[in-house]
C-alpha cells in the first residue's frame, strides 16, 4: 500500500432503484464520508453507481467504479457503507479481494451486522480472505433471500388485485387504483379494436398466421411495441407471427385472470383473483379456442382497422367468404375481391368488384329502403356458464393431486392441503352454481338510419350496415370482353335484414326466366 501521511479514501455509492429512499446515495455518501474521518483519511472522489444491480453486474463492470479500478494508483482505501453495496456473490467478492490484494488496498465497509468491517488486503496471514469469503457468501444468500422477498411481494399483490408490474397483457393497461396504493388493469380501446378483429377472424375461419400477415401489412403494433409507445419508448419495430396471435387470444388474461407460470391465481377459497376487468366474455372467448382447434364456423363482426366500407358485408356469391378492399391494376384500381386462398380457403370462381361503384350502389340501395327506419340498439345482457371454468379448476386440481408426494416436510404438505382445500371449494362451488342464459333486449335510438348515417364516419356507417344485417352477394365476372365502365347490377344482390331488395328479385326473376 501507497505510504502517504494521511490515507487517501474512495467513497463508493451504488443503488439499484432510483426510488429506494433507504439506500439514499446521499446516506450511502455521508456513511463513506464518516467512516473516512474516522480513520483519519482524505476523501479523494466518489465512484457514483445509480440504477446499477450488482446482481447483474460486477464491480468492475460498473461505470464508474470500474473506471477507478482501473486507475489503483489516486486512492488508498475504498469504502462502502455495506457489503451488499459492493457485492452480492462469492465470486466477484473473491475477485475484488484478488485486486485489492494485488494493488495492496485496504477495503472497509461501514456498517454492517457486526459493525464496521476492515480489510487491508496487504496482510500475508490470510485471516481477511477467510472473513470475506464467509461475508460473501451471506451476501450471496443475502441476495438469494431478496428474489424470494420479491417473489413473494409479487404474489402478494396478484392476490390484493394489484398489478405487480411488468408488460400487462395485451388488451389492458395500467392505472393507479382508486383511493389505494399501486396500479390495476383497465381496459386498453386502441389494443382492443384490434384483439376485437383477431377474433372475429378467427371465428371466420382464418389462419393465425393469416392473421399476423394482415396485422404486419396495417402496421398494427405488437404487445411489445403497443407496450413500448405506452411507455413513451421508441418501437422496435416487431413483427407478429402466427403464434403471437393465438397466444393473444386465448390466454385467460382476457378474462381478467391474474396469471402466474402459466395458471390463474386463486384466493383462499379457489376463485380467480382478478387483475382488472374482463374484456371479452366467456362465451365468445371458449368459442375462438374451439375454433382455433376446429376451424370453427363463421360468425361475422365488425373490422375496425380498415377504411373498407363494405368489410363484412360484401361476400363472394361463389364461396360465400368475405370479400376485402385491395389495390389491383399496379396500383390503378381500388377493388373489392375474394381473397379465400389467403385465408386457406379455395374459391372456384372469384369475384372482384371496383371499390367506388360497389360502395356507391350499396348506400344507394340501403338509404332508399332503410333511410327512414327508426334505428334500435340490442343490449345484451351476458350469461353465465360455470363450464368452462369448472373444467379449468378440475384440471388445475388433478394437476395438484399429483404433486402430494413432492412435499415431504410438514409444512410443505399443509402448503399443499390449502391449495387442494381451495381448489376443491372452488369446484364444489361451480357444481352448484346455475348456467344463466345470455339475453338479448332492442331499445329505440330516437333517430333514423340516414340520420344517423349522415353523422357518422366509415367505422359508424359500416356498424350500421351490420347491424342491419344488409349483405351483398357479389357474382365473378362473365368475361365479356371490353371496358367496363359501370357497375353491372346483374352481379350483385343486396340483402338486409334477411330481406332481397325487390328491385333485385325481380331481376333475379327475369333471369332464371331468361336461362330456362
Amino acid at each position: 500500500m501507497t505510504t502517504h501521511a494521511q490515507l487517501r479514501a474512495l467513497v463508493a455509492v451504488r443503488l439499484s432503484d432510483m426510488t429506494d429512499v433507504t439506500t439514499s446515495p446521499l446516506r450511502q455518501r455521508e456513511a463513506g464520508e464518516n467512516q473516512a474521518a474516522r480513520i483519519g483519511a482524505r476523501v479523494v472522489g466518489y465512484a457514483t453507481d445509480l440504477d446499477v444491480s450488482a446482481t447483474k453486474t460486477t464491480p468492475f463492470e460498473r461505470p464508474e467504479l470500474g473506471e477507478w479500478l482501473r486507475r489503483p494508483g489516486e486512492y488508498d482505501v475504498i469504502i462502502w457503507w455495506r457489503l451488499d453495496r459492493a457485492v452480492r456473490s462469492l465470486a466477484d467478492m473473491e475477485d475484488l479481494a484478488r485486486w485489492a490484494k494485488e494493488h495492496r488496498k485496504r477495503i472497509i465497509f461501514a456498517e454492517g451486522a457486526g459493525g464496521t468491517l476492515d480489510l487491508d488486503m496487504s496482510s500475508t496471514l490470510g485471516v481477511a480472505d477467510i472473513i470475506v469469503r464467509l461475508l460473501a457468501w451471506a451476501a450471496q444468500m443475502e441476495a438469494q433471500a431478496i428474489a424470494e422477498r420479491v417473489s413473494g411481494a409479487r404474489a402478494t399483490l396478484r392476490a390484493q388485485g394489484r398489478w405487480a408490474g411488468g408488460i400487462p397483457p395485451y388488451g389492458y393497461r395500467p392505472v393507479p387504483r382508486d383511493g389505494a396504493p399501486g396500479l390495476t388493469l383497465v381496459p386498453d380501446p386502441s389494443a382492443l379494436s384490434v384483439l376485437e378483429q383477431m377474433m372475429t377472424d378467427i371465428l371466420d375461419g382464418a389462419q393465425p398466421h393469416s392473421i399476423a400477415m394482415e396485422l404486419n401489412e396495417a402496421g398494427v403494433l405488437t404487445p411489445r411495441d403497443h407496450d413500448d409507445v405506452r411507455r413513451g419508448q421508441e418501437p422496435k419495430g416487431r413483427t407478429w407471427v402466427g403464434t403471437t396471435v393465438k397466444s393473444v387470444v386465448t390466454s385467460s388474461t382476457l378474462l381478467g385472470y391474474h396469471i402466474h407460470q402459466g395458471k390463474p391465481v386463486r384466493d383462499s377459497k379457489g376463485r380467480p383473483v382478478l387483475a382488472g376487468p374482463p374484456v371479452v366474455e366467456r362465451d365468445q372467448f371458449e368459442r375462438v379456442k374451439a375454433a382455433l382447434a376446429e376451424l370453427a364456423a363463421p360468425e361475422r363482426r365488425e373490422r375496425k382497422d380498415t377504411n373498407a366500407l363494405l368489410l363484412g358485408v360484401a361476400h363472394c356469391a361463389t364461396c360465400d367468404g368475405r370479400m376485402y378492399r385491395y389495390s389491383a391494376n399496379s396500383g390503378r384500381t381500388v377493388v373489392y375481391g375474394c381473397r379465400a386462398l389467403a385465408r386457406g380457403r379455395k374459391c372456384e370462381a372469384k369475384a372482384s368488384m371496383r371499390a367506388d361503384w360497389l360502395d356507391d350502389w350499396v348506400v344507394e340501395r340501403f338509404l332508399a329502403l332503410v333511410g327512414s327506419w327508426p334505428v334500435t340498439k340490442v343490449v345484451r345482457h351476458p350469461g353465465y356458464d360455470p363450464g368452462p371454468e369448472l373444467a379449468e379448476v378440475t384440471a388445475e386440481l388433478r394437476a395438484h393431486m399429483g404433486e402430494r408426494s413432492r412435499f415431504r416436510s410438514a409444512a410443505g404438505r399443509q402448503m399443499w392441503q390449502e391449495t387442494a382445500d381451495a381448489l376443491e371449494a372452488r369446484a364444489a362451488e361451480l357444481e352448484s352454481t346455475p348456467a344463466v342464459e345470455a339475453r338479448e333486449e332492442s331499445v329505440s335510438t330516437g333517430k333514423t338510419y340516414r340520420e344517423l348515417w349522415d353523422d357518422a364516419d366509415t367505422a359508424g356507417r359500416r356498424r350500421l350496415l351490420i347491424d342491419a344485417g344488409v349483405r351483398v352477394m357479389v357474382k365473378p365476372s362473365k368475361g365479356r370482353g371490353g371496358r367496363i365502365t359501370k357497375l353491372d347490377e346483374s352481379r350483385v344482390k343486396f340483402v338486409v335484414g334477411g330481406h332481397v331488395d325487390p328491385e333485385r328479385e325481380a331481376l333475379d326473376a327475369i333471369e332464371r326466366e331468361e336461362s330456362e
